[in-house]
């Protein structure tokens, strides 16, 4: 394995040298084999004990040195100049055979520095459901961190009652937020700020150096507005597939932001049935800041807010500075606008979204919302409904005359627009009911069989298989009392 301790090395300011609190008794219950694999971990020569004392930090592999990350955010709006890893610990970096460098996280780790009282644990369910999640997600083509592990603890933890424990082993491009370039800016450490800039940008962004030295007191403006809108440009896709597939991320704070534009913290996240752009199934939002339909927006708040860290860097002039990064947050909102008509286009079975579409797709999610339809599987049965008629009357009782335009749109080059539509449009997501039900079996009896099988077809998102339509039926009253909470 190339092990790395980059982010250790930033120094002090950065992170605080703690090692995980050991566990009375690990167990292994779910291995990556793929994921490990890829990331060159000699997994085959060690058994299951060894690698629960690896994964719950009971032994730390040879090369690591663990650390909590220090960061700051606006939680639903109200900023927290100090929060930090309070119950995870970066063990340090791996190099996976793509050349590509990633962080290993340990999550349920124990208490850190920055622990404001928690007790730094987490409980099994909620790291077998970020497992889940992280997986199906990556199945279905979103950016996403990964799960390596999860290690019963073999302890309790105590929430409303007491829990099982666990910890789950995050695997991410990297753990940079835009809570962390926050958590400088409201110290006016400029020095670090420039070294976590040049950092990130060594890290994610190589080619805004064009191979050339340079150090953080090297920073040019054009260089900081350069990695201002790489950063970005990531989030693009990223909102895109949360909305296409129906994800509810649920708490959408700036520290939950990851610059390398991937899905970080699955805690009170949920995914939509009925469609309704005002979807929250997160408790702890209660005036819906973080529903379906407002995570554009969001995105483009927590991009103003981490423009705002840049600015000391762009110029001394603030006003300046604002000057010149506020036309690429202007074309950031107009490529999410444009983003969002071509990913619903997409859906349909159109490559080349011509001005009149724009009226078709609006009319469709009218229609969607007015009805009340399920958002996947509309979508499903308009894919198969190109290639075979027998759900055409069903299709215009519930779409209406919207069905016929849609069809006259995309009659022309069907088989193109079919095979569109299958590879933009999952056959099954993690429905809300389904997870709960594996998570409720496995925490109350041990008995991970119903946990596999259903991963097994997450895995697949956009096939037929034979177990597929056991997880393809939304919950009879959509999820209507269903609530999801910060579990880890």
């Amino acid at each position: 394995m190339q092990i790395s301790n980059q982010y250790f090395h930033l120094g002090k300011a950065f992170s605080q040298r703690t090692s995980p609190v050991p566990v009375a008794k690990p167990e292994l219950l779910l291995f990556n084999n793929v994921l490990a694999s890829e990331l060159a971990i000699p997994f085959e020569q060690y058994d299951n004990e060894t690698i629960a004392q690896y994964f719950s930090g009971n032994q730390i592999i040879k090369g690591f040195t663990p650390v909590a990350q220090a960061y700051s955010g606006h939680q639903f709006g109200h900023f927290n100049p100090q929060l930090g890893d309070g119950r995870a610990h970066l063990l340090g970096e791996l190099t996976d055979k793509y050349g590509q460098v990633r962080d290993i996280q340990l999550k349920g780790s124990g208490i850190t520095q920055f622990s404001r009282r928690g007790d730094g644990r987490c409980a099994l369910g909620p790291a077998l459901r970020e497992y889940i999640m992280s997986e199906a997600m990556f199945a279905l083509g979103v950016p996403t961190t990964r799960c390596l592990a999860v290690v019963a603890t073999g302890e309790q933890v105590y929430r409303e009652r007491p829990y099982a424990g666990a910890i789950v082993t995050r695997v991410a491009a990297s753990h940079i937020r835009v809570g962390t370039f926050q958590y400088f800016a409201a110290r006016k450490d400029i020095e670090s700020l420039k070294k976590l800039t040049h950092f990130a940008i060594e890290r994610h962004f190589p080619e805004i150096f064009n191979e050339q030295e340079a150090t953080p007191e090297q920073l040019s403006s054009e260089q900081v507005l350069a990695f201002f809108n790489a950063v970005a440009q990531k989030q693009i896709p990223l909102i895109l597939s949360w909305m296409r597939v129906g994800f509810i991320h649920g708490v959408m704070n700036t520290d939950n932001t990851a610059i390398s534009g991937e899905t970080i913290d699955f805690g009170p996240c949920a995914m939509m049935n009925s469609y309704d752009r005002n979807t929250v199934f997160s408790s702890i939002d209660k005036y819906g800041r973080y529903a379906f339909g407002e995570q554009m927006t969001i995105m483009m708040w927590n991009m103003t807010r981490f423009a705002e860290t840049l600015i000391p860097l762009v110029s001394d002039d603030e006003e300046a500075a604002v000057a010149s990064i506020q036309p690429l947050l202007t074309s950031l909102h107009q490529k999410l606008m444009r983003g969002y008509m071509q990913m619903m286009a997409n859906k349909i079975g159109i490559k080349s979204l011509h001005a009149e579409d724009e009226a078709l797709i609006t009319s469709l999610i009218e229609v969607l919302e007015s009805q009340s339809l399920d958002y996947t599987q509309t979508f499903v049965n308009l894919t198969d409904a190109l290639i075979d008629e027998k759900n055409h009357h069903e299709l215009k009782a519930s779409l209406g005359i919207w069905f016929e335009q849609w069809l006259t749109r995309v009659k022309e080059n069907s088989s193109a627009a079919h095979q569109l539509m299958k590879s933009n449009n999952p056959r099954v997501i993690p429905r809300n009911h389904h997870i709960e039900a594996v998570l409720k079996v496995s925490q109350e009896t041990g008995d991970l069989s119903s946990l596999h099988r259903l991963l097994a077809v997450l895995k697949q998102p956009y096939e037929q298989l034979d177990d597929t339509p056991h997880f393809q039926d939304a919950p009879k009253d959509n999820d209507k009392d269903y609530h999801t909470f910060c579990g880890t």
